[in-house]
C-alpha cells in the first residue's frame, strides 16, 4: 500500500511516543507531537487533526501495513503499547520496503569511491547485507559488531534534533555512582559513539558541572524544554575535542601527554595493525619487543585498553600512569589470591 511521506512521519512519531513509557500520552499529546514533527521535517504549519491521528492509530493497529501494533487505551484516556518492547521499526520489511532500500543502496553505492563520503562505506555494506539477507532468506554474510541489550538508543534522534534546532532538553539521569536520579536542563552539543555505546557531550544548566559527557543508557527520561533558553557552545572545538582521547572521558582544558609503552614480540603486530590511538608511533623494535608512543589525555578508558593486554604490555611513562597500572595489576593479583573469592567460585 503506497504511503506518503507525511503519513510515515506521523507513524514514526506516534511509535516513538508510545515507546516512551515515562510519559502518559493522550490523543491531544499525540496530535501535538505529530504536528511538531511535520513542521520540523516538512515545514507544515497547519497541524494535525484529531481525526487524522485517530485514523493513524487504527491503521497502525491493522495488518494493512504489516504493523499490527498492540495499541491500547489505559483509563479511557492514555495511549500506549501493550507490549513494552514493541516498535514498528522491529517488524520484517515488506516488498515495497525492500524495493526502496535497494534503490537507496544503489544510490549510495555511487558515492563510495569519493573521499568526502568515506564514512558511507560501512553504512552501505550494512544496508546491502540487510537487503541480501531479506531477499534470499539466508544468513548474513557480514557480521557487524552489535549489542542487542543496549538501551537508550531511542534517545539518539531526539538529541540529534535538539542539537540541530538548538533546543534545550529536560533530562532525568542517574550515573552508576549516584544513589538517586537527578533531573536538570541540558544543552546538547555532540553525539559520540564508543565501542557500540552512545554518549552526548553538552552543557548542564546547573552550575556545579557545566560541561558533561553523559551515557545515553543512563538516561531515564528525556524531553524538549522550549521554555528554557538553549546555551550555545562557545568554548569547545567539537571537531577536535575528542581527537586526543581514547574513549569519551575528557575534562575541557585537560592537556594530553606522551604515553610510551612496551609490547612483547607476539602482540606487537596487533598493535601495529590496529593502533591504540591515531597518534601512535613506533619508536623502536627488536627481538625483545616494540616500543610505541601515543599522545592522549589520561583517563579510565586508556587504562582499561592498556590493561587488556595483561602482562604483554608495560607502560614506561608517564610516571603517573605507570603507577596507576601497577596498582591495578597488584589489585588484580590480590583478587586471585583471595581465598574467599576461590571458595565462592567452587560453590
Amino acid at each position: 500500500m503506497p504511503l506518503n511521506r507525511n503519513a510515515l512521519i506521523r507513524y514514526r512519531t506516534i511509535d516513538q511516543c508510545l515507546q516512551n513509557r515515562y510519559r502518559k500520552w493522550t490523543l491531544d499529546n499525540l496530535m501535538d507531537a505529530c504536528s511538531e514533527a511535520l513542521y520540523e521535517f516538512q515545514g507544515i504549519e497547519k497541524g494535525v487533526s484529531r481525526r487524522t491521528v485517530q485514523a493513524d492509530l487504527e491503521m497502525m493497529r491493522s495488518s494493512k501495513l504489516g504493523y499490527e501494533a498492540p495499541i491500547i487505551v489505559v483509563d479511557r484516556k492514555y495511549y500506549t503499547y501493550a507490549d513494552k518492547n514493541f516498535s514498528i521499526t522491529n517488524i520484517p520489511l515488506n516488498a515495497q520496503d525492500m524495493q526502496v532500500l535497494s534503490e537507496v543502496a544503489g544510490l549510495l553505492q555511487q558515492f563510495k569511491g569519493f573521499h568526502h563520503f568515506v564514512d558511507l562505506r560501512e553504512m552501505v555494506s550494512k544496508l546491502e547485507d540487510k537487503i541480501y539477507t531479506q531477499q534470499t532468506s539466508s544468513s548474513p554474510v557480514v557480521d557487524f559488531e552489535k549489542n542487542d541489550h543496549l538501551v537508550g538508543l531511542n534517545y539518539i534522534e531526539t538529541i540529534r534534533k535538539a542539537i540541530v534546532n538548538k533546543t534545550t532538553l529536560c533530562m532525568t539521569y542517574q550515573s552508576f555512582r549516584a544513589r538517586q536520579p537527578a533531573t536538570f536542563c541540558f544543552s546538547a552539543f555532540l553525539l559520540k559513539e564508543y565501542r557500540n555505546r552512545w554518549f552526548v557531550l553538552g552543557q548542564s544548566h546547573q552550575k556545579q558541572k557545566p560541561i558533561l559527557t553523559l551515557a545515553l543508557d543512563r538516561i531515564q527520561n528525556l524531553e524538549e524544554d522550549k521554555k528554557e533558553t538553549y546555551r550555545e557552545n562557545d568554548s569547545l572545538d567539537l571537531k577536535t575535542f575528542y581527537s586526543d582521547v581514547v574513549g569519551v572521558t575528557k575534562t575541557p582544558g585537560q592537556k594530553s601527554c606522551e604515553v610510551v609503552f612496551w609490547v612483547d614480540p607476539t602482540n606487537a603486530p596487533y598493535v601495529i595493525t590496529k593502533p591504540i590511538h591515531a597518534s601512535q608511533e613506533l619508536i623502536s623494535r627488536d627481538k625483545t619487543g616494540s616500543i610505541f608512543r601515543i599522545k592522549v589525555v589520561l583517563n579510565f578508558e586508556l587504562e582499561r585498553e592498556l590493561l587488556g593486554f595483561g602482562g604483554k604490555l608495560k607502560v614506561i611513562r608517564p610516571r603517573l600512569l605507570r603507577s596507576r597500572m601497577i596498582k591495578c595489576v597488584q589489585s588484580a593479583l590480590a583478587n586471585y589470591e583471595n581465598p574467599l573469592a576461590e571458595s565462592n567460585e567452587d560453590e
